[in-house]
């Protein structure tokens, strides 16, 4: 039996940002199933900071984190973290409002945002499809970050150990018991752990991981997202590109190492699993580039689907569960587990070592109780999002 003060199940972006806050409280252990960090969500996504997705929650979590990616802490590791990359957001006639409403969220966060045209759009983005139907006007904002997911994943586990704790990868939970005041993990390895607090950052397992311990589940819903990549045409110019996007949400491209990386935005409902791209999502990725941009698909050189779990409010929860001593939740990071890692993890820190809810969140409006799970269960889940 190893003893630690945390328990950490999940070894994606949410459980090791949160292990490495953790760790100057106590020895902690993280149990990641997989043999890689960040396997099935973190080390899928396109790893991007902006203030275009998300409720208000979500917006002021990604506002409070944009310093720790600007600014790693020291020890964090040699390669970067985060480069700039703008974004822009294109609309049709029939969208304009829509994209009216885009521009007042987010510049609740940001003053950056300007409305642009055609003309600017076709600057900033030739290949974008304008006129009739499609685009004529857009938004504008240069603040957006590319995060690299990798440098991230491999940093907080940096952190995690060099405070003295532990990484370990290939250990997946065969069961889960409390026994007195302790929670007892043993992996299918027949390893055993035990601490009195133990955080559930499982991911789409969440809810599976939480009935393993006979906790009642949250009702995390996994949904499958595709990206296909495809070349550009010989000799054009793209790594000026910006991170564009569809304001109705169908559609978002980026320029990386020189292909193009594209979605539908697609949300299929799924079980946790080793997503795959679907035949017909990688059909629908690409008839959506050839609508948005005078691109031709004719290969598309790579594809890969992840999966992006979502509680009823689509806001990240954490916290203790109501009825189960020493049980964390920390679930339900949906599409912005990356860009909100830092605060996510700081609000860890909070409530479970019973700190000071994190300086600055409350005036982002980010309040306790749009976060903890007992939001989930009472009936006030979309109250508690705005």
């Amino acid at each position: 039996m190893t003893g630690a003060d945390f328990l950490v199940l999940g070894g994606g972006i949410a459980g090791l940002s949160a292990a490495a806050r953790l760790a100057r409280y106590g020895k902690v252990v993280v149990l990641e199933a997989e043999e890689a960090l960040g396997y099935h969500s973190s080390g899928r996504s396109v790893s991007f900071s902006h203030f275009g997705i998300g409720n208000g929650a979500v917006r002021g979590m990604t506002a409070w984190s944009r310093p720790f990616f600007e600014h790693p802490p020291e020890g964090f590791g040699d390669s970067p973290i985060a480069r700039p990359m703008a974004t822009i957001y294109m609309a049709g006639e029939a969208q304009l409002a829509a994209l009216d409403a885009l521009a007042a969220d987010m510049a609740t966060y940001t003053d950056a945002v300007e409305r642009i045209g055609v003309e600017r759009l076709l600057a900033l983005c030739p290949v974008v499809r304008t006129g009739g139907d499609h685009a004529v006007a857009g938004l504008y904002d240069p603040t957006g970050l590319k995060l690299e997911a990798a440098a991230l994943l491999q940093g907080f586990a940096r952190l995690v150990r060099a405070a003295g704790s532990q990484v370990l990868n290939g250990r997946r939970a065969a069961s889960i018991t409390r026994r007195g005041d302790a929670w007892e993990v043993t992996t299918e390895g027949g390893e055993m752990f035990s601490a009195p607090i133990l955080v559930n950052a499982a991911g789409a397992w969440a809810d599976r991981v939480a009935a393993m311990a006979g906790v009642a589940p949250i009702g995390l819903q996994p949904k499958r997202r595709t990206i296909i990549v495809v070349d550009p045409p010989a000799g054009m110019e793209i790594a000026s590109w910006p991170f564009v996007h569809s304001v109705g949400g169908d559609f978002y491209m980026l320029p990386e190492a020189g292909q193009i990386l594209v979605s539908p935005v697609d949300e299929v409902d799924d079980e946790p699993s080793d997503a795959a791209p679907e035949e017909y999502d990688t059909a629908l990725t690409a008839y959506q580039l050839e609508q948005y941009t005078t691109l031709t698909v004719t290969r598309i050189a790579h594809r890969w689907a992840g999966l992006r779990s979502f509680v009823a409010d689509r806001t990240p929860t954490a916290g203790f569960d109501a009825d189960a001593p020493g049980f964390f939740w920390l679930a339900g990071q949906g599409g912005y587990g990356l860009q909100t890692a830092p605060a996510m993890a700081a609000i860890v820190e909070a409530l479970a070592t019973g700190g000071g809810w994190p300086d600055g969140l409350e005036a982002l409006g980010v309040r306790p109780e749009q976060i903890t799970p007992e939001r989930l269960r009472s009936g006030s889940s979309q109250a508690a999002a705005t």
